[in-house]
């Protein structure tokens, strides 16, 4: 049994869907971040950053307890436990590494500052308004390119859809209409109808 910490946004939604897809048994936790519950001395003890998500494995590494956060970590955690939505072909596998790290260091850090900048900034900042949503767009772009060749970010489904569709989720909070993306809105409703994917999207109820 896996015990999955988390709130309703991008990231904590990546492991809900990756669990979901793995078919692993989880409980939630949910980690109310509006209200500061990410930094109560029991959240922090799994993960001393005080972010979710985070889960914590009954049934790790040699079958002892196992705790873990960063959602990126965890995917490929997941992955690995299960052999699922990882390639086991080292190029292709690097291929599906390459596009979670993608996620990881921009199409999710740049599109978190457009949401903070555009809906939750105590002032107007118009410098860092155009500065991440610009930064949003081109990121957009760079993903509708590589949409262009390939059905999914490493050719088949994997962990670094994942990742990635949960924040393509938000794009209107980032003012970014997928019409003018059209690769990528493909692949969103692609990813977007699958049952997996609407589950993982509903956790926390």
């Amino acid at each position: 049994m896996i015990d999955l910490y988390t709130w309703s946004t991008p990231n904590g939604r990546k492991v809900s869907i990756m669990l979901e897809e793995v078919g692993l048994p989880y409980r939630v936790h949910a980690v109310n971040i509006g209200k500061d519950e990410q930094f109560r001395p029991e959240f922090l003890a799994i993960n001393p950053n005080g972010k979710i998500p985070a889960i914590v494995d009954h049934d790790g590494p040699d079958g002892k307890r196992f705790s873990l956060f960063e959602s990126g970590a965890i995917l490929i955690y997941l992955g690995e436990k299960t052999g699922r939505l990882i390639p086991a072909d080292a190029t292709a596998r690097f291929v599906a590494l390459q596009w979670l790290m993608f996620q990881m260091g921009g199409f999710g850090p740049m599109l978190g500052q457009a949401h903070h900048f555009l809906r939750a900034a105590k002032e107007t900042v118009p410098y860092a308004i155009e500065r991440y949503t610009r930064e949003a767009h081109r990121l957009y772009g760079v993903l509708d390119q590589r949409l262009r060749e390939a059905e999914f970010l490493a050719g088949e489904y994997s962990l670094a859809d994942i990742a990635a569709y949960p924040w393509a989720a938000r794009h209107e909070w980032h003012q970014v209409d997928l019409a003018s993306f059209p690769n990528v809105k493909r692949w969103y409703e692609a990813v977007g109808a699958r049952p997996a994917v609407q589950r993982g999207m509903q956790v926390p109820s």
